[in-house]
């Protein structure tokens, strides 16, 4: 595995490496976790969120070694039981570290054993046994989200698959992606561990639904702005174009009250 790994890397720093922003950047790591809703007619998903909450509380809030996380729903995708499950962790080595904390933390958040028995089997119960992994590292193409909102955010994540060339990045995130006026955070990741190497993530995130229709119309606007000349417009899509060979899109929403 250490030599599918540092080769994943490598692949990292050829793609968006190339193309950094000036402003440091530090690269963190992003483990997602889809696991699916069970579709069982008998389980009670009343106290999902309160149980999911009870963990978050107990156990992920409490963990310091990992820096974020987050559990996104289904909005648009082709499996409306998917549920993405993300941790972020600040180096390779705490995602180790972090579960011994994890292991330590459910132990003294349920220090009666039949009670964690008990709990673990009714979280488990909001789950088919069916799940995946894939491990991220950042990009430095970033927007962070601000926003005080308590509501669910849209997340619209475009999983491209990588070509072999092309260029012009930095300079359509510097000039279209960041001036939009619609998107309220951006993040980029590239595949580090997982089903396949040649995943590159961009995540978009927005207000509201409607609100990714309106900055396709506003991504259009800045770019006949920018690329004002036709010839030199279709010089660096041509360009652009052969960063990626194709892309799926998936739209979900966060729980607010399970971010970190």
């Amino acid at each position: 595995m250490c030599g599918l790994l540092v080769f994943s890397v490598l692949c990292s720093t050829s793609f968006f490496g190339q193309e950094k922003p000036a402003e440091e950047f530090e690269s963190v790591f992003l483990a997602a976790t889809t696991v699916h809703r069970s579709t069982d007619p008998n389980v009670d998903f009343t106290d999902w969120l309160k149980t999911e909450k009870e963990y978050f509380d107990k156990v992920t809030s409490k963990n310091d070694l990992l820096i974020g996380s987050g559990y996104y729903n289904h909005y648009f995708t082709p499996d409306n039981t998917e549920v993405v499950i993300v941790s972020v962790y600040r180096t390779w080595e705490d995602i180790d570290k972090a579960n011994e904390i994890t292991n330590k933390l459910i132990e003294e958040g349920w220090p009666d054993e039949a009670a964690r028995k008990a709990f673990f089997e009714k979280q488990n119960s909001y789950y088919s046994p069916k799940h995946g992994d894939e491990i991220y590292q950042t990009m430095p193409f970033t927007i962070p989200v601000k926003t005080d909102s308590k509501e669910p955010l849209v997340y619209y994540v475009k999983k491209n698959a990588m070509g072999q060339g092309g260029s012009g990045f930095k300079e359509y995130f510097e000039n279209v992606t960041q001036k939009n006026k619609y998107v309220k955070g951006y993040y980029t990741y590239r595949h580090l561990y997982g089903a396949n190497s040649r995943d590159a993530m961009e995540v978009f995130v927005f207000d509201k639904l409607g609100d990714i229709e309106s900055s396709f119309d506003e991504n259009t606007r800045l770019e006949k702005e920018y690329w004002a000349d036709e010839a030199k417009a279709k010089e660096f899509f041509e360009g652009y174009s052969k960063m990626f060979t194709k892309h799926g899109d998936y739209i979900y929403h966060n729980v607010p009250e399970l971010q970190k």
